[in-house]
């Protein structure tokens, strides 16, 4: 191949070159910056508090997210699910373990006795989600059995009546969305702070 191939090539190759570097940057622009922009300004419009991330403001300040759960110690709180990972958010995920893993039914085995303890309940009626530390580790949900069981210890702390307890568990209860899917649920934050701005009022 002489040099004038060579140079005929290379003049045939530069438009392709040039319209691939455009579809690069149209591409970029397009899908990298227009979109992006435009999906965040629709969502801080239409849904404000998902797209910041549910949080949960009190006096200026962020106690928290509807998301995300967080490990109550105090006997007045109503306890959240178990987590493998400490309830950070920066390190979501589970324990990974097998189901026939021994250091996961220890963990279980114990976990029912200090629940079964600390809200004075029968070790067989132990909700499973109590037991069982959840998949992202950040499940700020529980089941109505959980909030139920929990109901007693919690009045007695507050020194609230169980009914009153029972009626604010029951109105933060969540049922299955749109009627069919997943479960009824109650949110831990939720219902604390609710618990909280409940005796403020007294």
């Amino acid at each position: 191949m002489n040099t004038h191939d060579m140079a005929l090539i290379s003049e045939e190759k530069q438009p392709v070159i040039r319209q691939s570097l455009g579809l690069m940057v149209l591409g970029f622009i397009g899908t990298g910056l227009i979109y992006c922009i435009l999906q965040t300004s629709i969502a801080q419009v239409i849904f404000p508090s998902q797209a910041n991330g549910s949080v949960i403001q009190q006096q200026g300040k962020a106690v928290g997210s509807l998301l995300v759960a967080q490990d109550f110690h105090s006997p007045r709180y109503f306890q959240a699910r178990p987590s493998a990972i400490n309830y950070d958010p920066m390190a979501m995920g589970g324990s990974n373990l097998a189901v026939s893993n021994p250091d996961l039914r220890k963990n279980i085995s114990e976990r029912r006795k200090q629940f079964a303890k600390f809200n004075d309940v029968d070790l067989q009626h132990v909700p499973l989600d109590m037991l069982t530390a959840s998949g992202s580790g950040i499940d700020p949900d529980i089941s109505p059995e959980s909030a139920e069981q929990q109901v007693s210890r919690v009045a007695q702390e507050r020194h609230i009546s169980v009914d009153e307890i029972q009626k604010t568990v029951n109105a933060y209860t969540q049922e299955k969305q749109f009627g069919f899917l997943g479960m009824p649920r109650v949110n831990v934050l939720q219902l604390n702070l609710a618990l909280d701005a409940l005796q403020h009022t007294r």
